[in-house]
């Protein structure tokens, strides 16, 4: 694999200034982690913020930042305070965090710090841009660079993007709210490969990709004009071996030796050998629900007096954003509800809620893991929260119980866990209860099973992982690069078209022709579709036919002045130019009273939908229905049909967003071979865009060049991407 770079809004190093130098320290987080060991592996940069506002730094401080992160394979982006300010306080943390947790309420929609979050992302990717060249991977990291992907796209496309998004994605009914949904969905999809913690995040942003771009999306794989992206979820771990290891090293430590936390645990222990400790552990945000936990604590207090001065909740809150007024006011409402909690149930020898408005250092955290009987982890929602995976790393004896939220994506994995609703203070109290009189016996079981999970898959195999997916998505594009018509291609297929005395030529209309409308109506032919295929036309030596499913009378009507061949519904109908039509095949429609009642009861119950009647068939249109439940209604569909059309020498058709059923027996592959049937042509084209021409692909002789449109899997020879691509080479033919 060649270079792999990282991109992420701050850099695995933290900068200290000693006088007149700088020094740095390495950053401890699951992110910085897992990510060194990559992208030092692949010999690669990891581009970010060095965390010093640019304004505070002379020529030569820069300089000397950027010379020594660059030691380190580190380079830098340098931020003013009024960016920092727009871009990451602002859009970052005041728009796209409160909206993908789904606090509306919270969401800040200004234009400014949108402008300021657009011009930073360029930013970062031109920093990209310097250091990747064309053949590398860039793996971009989290919501405060979500429109680098396609930055880096479009100026370097032989660039392997990946990108992969730390917090939820939202359903599409929250993430259409914010006004600029269709810019962020396409930034994203400047990606190769996007991933996501849960399967959740991954199925909000496939729906809001088909509801608000309406592209194809297969399985997984979504097929965008000129390529395939793919979104899987990776569920990120942590490094289980530091913390096993910590936490082994913290408990064999002499008295002398252990840390004043420690101590201090271990004489609280002494004092009331049977107390027992629940901890809590979380940046101070409105999404981590802890006034609710603190609520849900006093509701089990009042419930089960037997555990007074018994119990103590450890509660480390570490400070976030203090200036901004949302946070102020959370803090405030947590320091009321400790106040009132202790106030209530304490006493001089006893404080139910030990609070710490701080962070602690890795080994503290160890040792409170470790000496805690239960973590109680209830965000109100939670991208992933690796807290309940480092208490479980750092269980050395095997006990210990979670009670977890299940709004955590972390709860997918957690199956062992205590699971509750966050918001359900009820539930929490007695999941409490619960935590805190299981047998040991039972804990273990619990706990081996979730350590051996965890242990399996760490931050490593997350980032591994990731890396062999982008792999295996440059394979799955090359596949279809095989097929797609390079310049050296179309040489070819023009030398051979140029030679040839007698051509035929046989074009789709729909998808392959014209774009798709909501309402087929208004796919009409425009002066660009005209004057291209009277430029085919008026070459003596090529037969050129209009092979559609579309009814006759719409076809007559739109080239009733082109003279051109056409082929309709599919290929019952045929009119050779300057004659009348004649129908290629013995066809009845005494079928229809029998069907159409089924398609008009799936009509009534898919608003947006509709039918379409033409001589031998019934269509069902669903473009302009709700994608998803047409999607549902178009598989009960086919299940009913399916029951009913088996005796009556009928079948289904199933193409871009219709379904269609018509008599048996015709299909474009056999009105394609009748048409040339006797006939001497020395060149063969057939171009279509849905698996109702692979039968066109596949009926006709293994000479032909066949062109399928889009890029599904295909029998065809060859692909173009798109209806602008299809244009591009039928005008570049024979000049």
């Amino acid at each position: 694999m060649s270079k792999l770079h990282i991109v992420a809004n701050r850099l695995p190093y933290s900068l200290v200034k000693e006088e007149d130098d700088y020094s740095l320290i390495e950053s401890v987080g699951g992110l910085a982690t897992g990510m060194k060991s990559v992208y030092t592996e692949y010999g690669g940069k990891w581009i970010g913020w060095s965390g010093i506002n640019s304004d505070d730094l002379s020529q030569k401080e820069s300089e000397k930042i950027d010379e020594l992160l660059l030691e380190k394979s580190c380079v830098t982006v340098p931020l003013s305070e009024q960016e920092i300010l727009e871009y990451y306080e602002g859009f970052s943390n005041k728009t796209v965090w409160p909206l993908f947790h789904y606090f509306t309420q919270y969401v800040d929609y200004s234009p400014e710090n949108w402008e300021t979050y657009k011009r930073v992302n360029q930013r970062f990717a031109d920093r990209v841009l310097e250091v990747a060249e064309d053949g590398d991977t860039v793996w971009v990291h989290d919501y405060q660079l979500l429109l680098v992907p396609e930055m880096i796209k479009s100026v370097k496309p032989n660039v392997t993007v990946g990108f992969f998004l730390h917090i939820p994605f939202p359903s599409y009914e929250v993430f259409r709210i914010l006004p600029w949904r269709m810019e962020l969905l396409k930034g994203m999809l400047g990606s190769d490969l996007l991933g996501f913690h849960i399967y959740d995040y991954e199925r909000h942003f496939l729906s809001s990709v088909r509801r608000l771009y309406g592209y194809e999306i297969a399985f997984n794989q979504i097929h965008a004009e000129d390529r395939i992206i793919k979104a899987d979820s990776f569920p990120m771990g942590i490094d289980y071996e530091k913390f096993r290891k910590t936490s082994a090293a913290v408990m064999q430590k002499t008295i002398q030796e252990r840390s004043d936390l420690h101590k201090e645990l271990e004489k609280y222990f002494m004092t009331s050998p049977d107390r027992r400790l629940i901890l809590s552990i979380d940046r101070l945000d409105y999404t981590k629900g802890i006034p609710q936990r603190l609520k849900a604590f006093r509701k089990f207090m009042e419930r089960y007096p037997e555990f007074h001065g018994k119990v103590t909740l450890v509660m480390l809150a570490v400070p976030s954003r203090g200036n901004v007024d949302e946070y102020m006011m959370l803090k405030k409402e947590v320091d009321e509800l400790v106040g009132n909690i202790n106030g209530t149930y304490g006493n001089i020898n006893y404080t139910p809620v030990w609070y710490f408005y701080r962070a602690m250092p890795f080994e503290n955290l160890v040792e409170l893991y470790n000496m805690s009987d239960v973590a109680l982890i209830t965000p109100l929602r939670d991208g992933m929260n690796l807290v309940a995976k480092e208490y479980v790393a750092s269980r050395g004896n095997q006990t210990g119980v979670i009670v977890l939220s299940e709004m955590a994506g972390v709860s997918k994995e957690m199956g062992e866990a205590i699971t509750i609703n966050p918001i359900n203070e009820d539930e929490i109290a007695e999941a409490l209860h619960r935590a805190l009189i299981m047998p040991l016996e039972e804990q273990k079981e619990r706990m081996g099973y979730l350590q051996e999970r965890i242990q399996r898959y760490s931050v490593f195999k997350w980032a591994g992982e990731f890396v062999e997916s982008l792999e295996k998505v440059k394979k799955l594009q090359k596949e279809f690069l095989v097929k797609k018509i390079s310049s050296d291609v179309f040489n070819e297929i023009n030398v051979k078209y140029k030679k040839a005395a007698k051509r035929a030529i046989f074009l789709d209309y729909d998808g392959t022709l014209t774009a798709f409308h909501k309402n087929p109506q208004e796919a009409t032919p425009n002066d660009e579709l005209y004057d291209i295929l009277n430029r085919l036309i008026a070459d003596k030596k090529n037969t050129v036919t209009i092979i559609s499913g579309r009814d006759r009378y719409t076809l007559e009507k739109w080239f009733a002045d082109v003279p051109i061949n056409l082929i309709c519904e599919h290929g019952v109908w045929l009119r050779k130019y300057g004659e009348e039509w004649q129908t290629l095949t013995k066809v009845n429609n005494d079928w229809m009273p029998i069907i159409r009642p089924v398609l008009e009861r799936f009509v009534d119950r898919t608003p947006g939908s509709f039918i379409e009647e033409k001589n031998y068939s019934l269509v069902w249109h669903y473009r302009k229905a709700e994608p998803e439940q047409s999607l549902i209604r178009a598989n009960e569909l086919k299940d009913e049909l399916l029951d009913l059309v088996g005796n009556l020498n009928l079948e289904i058709m199933e193409g871009s967003k219709v379904i269609e059923v018509k008599s048996g027996g015709i299909n474009k592959g056999i009105a394609a071979n009748q048409f040339i049937n006797n006939e001497q042509f020395e060149y063969l084209m057939a171009m279509g865009d849905d698996w109702t021409d692979e039968y066109m692909f596949k009926e006709l002789p293994s000479e032909a060049i066949t062109v399928k449109v889009g890029i599904q899997r295909t029998s065809a020879n060859f692909k173009l991407e798109s209806v602008d691509a299809v244009r591009k080479f039928l005008r570049k033919l024979g000049e």
